[in-house]
């Protein structure tokens, strides 16, 4: 497995595996890999010749307030993680490789990020939109392969390779969750033993609601209390969204007639937590 440090690396290795006729498969990720980021390596070695791992704690998504700085970093597990998959390359770059001196162009999708996670977190897709393109732009792959728990993330992805004319096709893949539900996240790691087992709420809330829609409720306000009102019950937990939101655009729904995305964020102590659930969609996924 090559450990690639520059963008003219990444590129002469893509460059020659694409003489060789071979597909090329990226996942994007900020490192601390956990077994969500080695499904997705293992869903693009499924389908792609040449799987392509970026490792890159992006500082642009981060707020002022926020944990760039504390955010869990392990390379050499990463690597020897990474190599047990079948990673052909890792791409890990600098901040200063990815951002030079002079570096002034950002990538901005409107509407998509302007609810949610982008209320919350102002910039945070901007962060994301700038150094997704730029990845995207280094590796050329044929597909990108992104995990559903981030759920508006992917949405954003997606619209913004469309918009701009992107030639790939981006691969959501299903949360990958631990033995009580919880979906798997790098931050995780920051909960105290009291702070993990109450948030166990969040995919009991989630399941409820999910057995309510299949039950025949279709009210998304009344969806939306179901869940906040369990996860209101633990007293360690504190909601900063609770939402249903039309899938692929996003927007308000009083009524679920068609594919919607329950979304949820919510602070255990410092750790902020999100997770989601696809309703009216036949596989469940984006």
């Amino acid at each position: 497995m090559l450990i690639c440090r520059t963008i003219k690396e990444i590129r002469d290795f893509v460059r020659q595996a694409r003489s060789r006729g071979l597909t090329v498969g990226f996942v994007p990720t900020m490192g601390y890999f956990h077994e969500g980021h080695l499904t997705l390596m293992r869903r693009a070695k499924e389908v792609c010749d040449v799987v392509v791992v970026s490792i890159f704690v992006n500082p642009l998504q981060f707020g002022p307030r926020e944990d760039y700085d504390r955010y869990p970093r392990d390379l050499d597990r990463d690597v020897s993680l990474a190599r047990e998959v079948g990673v052909d390359a890792i791409f890990h770059p600098s901040v200063e490789e990815m951002y030079p001196p002079g570096f002034t162009t950002h990538v901005d999708v409107e509407g998509l990020t302007e609810c949610l996670c982008g209320l919350s977190r102002p910039g945070h897709f901007r962060g994301v939109a700038t150094v997704v393109t730029k990845l995207f732009n280094i590796v050329r792959p044929d597909k990108a392969f992104f995990g559903q728990k981030d759920a508006q993330q992917a949405l954003v992805i997606r619209r913004m390779v469309e918009d701009l004319n992107m030639d790939l096709e981006i691969v959501t893949v299903p949360t990958v969750r631990e033995e009580d539900g919880l979906a798997m996240s790098s931050r995780n790691v920051y909960l105290s033993p009291e702070e993990r087992r109450a948030a166990a709420v969040l995919p009991r809330s989630l399941d409820a609601a999910r057995r309510a829609y299949e039950s025949g409720e279709r009210d998304a306000g009344r969806l939306v209390e179901l869940v906040r009102g369990m996860i209101a019950a633990e007293p360690r937990a504190r909601i900063d969204y609770v939402e249903i939101r039309s899938i692929p655009d996003l927007k308000p729904v009083s009524r679920l007639d068609g594919p919607a995305l329950l979304a949820l964020a919510v602070r255990f102590g410092s750790t902020r937590l999100i997770d989601n659930l696809v309703l009216g969609s036949p596989d469940g996924v984006l």
